[in-house]
Parts: C-alpha cells; structure tokens; sequence
C-alpha cells in the first residue's frame, strides 16, 4: 500500500511541542494508523507507554524531558488508565492541524522531523528514513513519488513553503470533506 505525503505522521521534536500536543497526522487509513501505533507499542500489549513514547521520540531524534512527557500521557490519556491506546492514539492523529501560532510552530516542528540534515529541503532519502522509523514501509521510489507531488518548483525536495501548502491544503480538505463541501482548489 502506498503512502500519501499527505497522510505522512507528523510529530513533535522538542519539549515545547510536546506540552501542548495539536497534533497535524492525518493518517486516516487505519492500517497506517495501526502500524504506527504499533510502533511506539514496543512490548505489542496494545498500549503505549510513558518509556515507549520516549523511545520512540529518542529514535526520532527527539529528547524530551520526563515531565514533559508525563504532561503529553495526561494529555492523551482519556481514560486515565496511564497508557496510550489505540483509539487514543486514532484521536490524536486524526485531529486537524490548527490554524493558530501554535500551530504554525508544530508545522514548523513537524517539517524539522523529516528535515533530518536541516537543510531546509525534505529529500526523499530523509521522508524514506523518517517513514520506516515509525513502522511504515514505502520504497525510495514510493517517496520519490511523494515528494515529486508536492514539488512545486522542481527541485526534487520539499522546501517549507511547499510542506506548508500541502499541509493546510490536506487540513483544509478535511475540514471541507466532513462539513459535506469540497474544498477550493489553492
């Protein structure tokens, strides 16, 4: 199954981000979701962990102090159970990105994630790392195609500006798709 750049998990990678999680997933299909889930789920019990979330975020590159990521458990956790299940963790990823400050910041956090040699440029090397690091198998030639998608000036990466649009072109798709109205074309 091929994955959509505008499906692609976005996450936080810094203590800020992670304080105040607005998340900008949009993994609506639920096998992709599953994989993801399965992939902080280190120990396979179905749920995930306060030690796994901070494996994961490390794996990506990402510390993040303990009480930080004590504040992002409370925050997930609706059940007050002390883990992340998968349909808390389906709730998080499918909210909308939001339009505000606060979320320029986690679109600007959720590029850098990908960004891994901070180049300012997406290549399809990083996309395929970043992707398989959270559990989702695509080809190189599977992220040329995300990427080439996405391109708008042909240089063969995403830049921020282009990462930007299809983003809030996505988030607005869907905010259009669930109020029954397509969304205008940018």
């Amino acid at each position: 199954m091929a994955t959509d750049l505008n499906q692609i998990p976005t996450s936080n990678s810094d203590a800020d981000q992670v304080t105040k999680p607005k998340p900008s997933v949009f993994l609506q299909d639920s096998e992709e979701l599953r994989k993801v889930f399965e992939r902080f789920d280190a120990n396979g019990d179905g749920k995930i962990s306060i030690s796994e979330l901070d494996s994961v975020l490390k794996s990506l590159g990402s510390s993040v102090p303990y009480e930080e990521l004590r504040s992002v458990m409370e925050d997930l956790d609706s059940d007050k159970d002390g883990y992340i299940n998968i349909d808390e963790f389906a709730a998080f990823c499918k909210e909308p990105m939001a339009s505000d400050e606060a979320g320029a910041s986690e679109l600007r956090d959720a590029f850098d994630l990908y960004d891994q040699d901070h180049n300012g440029l997406i290549s399809h090397s990083e996309l395929h790392l970043v992707l398989n690091r959270l559990g989702i198998s695509c080809s190189k030639e599977d992220c040329q195609r995300m990427i080439h998608s996405v391109d708008s000036d042909g240089d063969g990466n995403v830049n921020f500006e282009e990462f930007r649009k299809m983003m809030t072109t996505n988030s607005n798709s869907k905010a259009a798709n669930q109020n029954g109205t397509a969304a205008a074309a940018p």
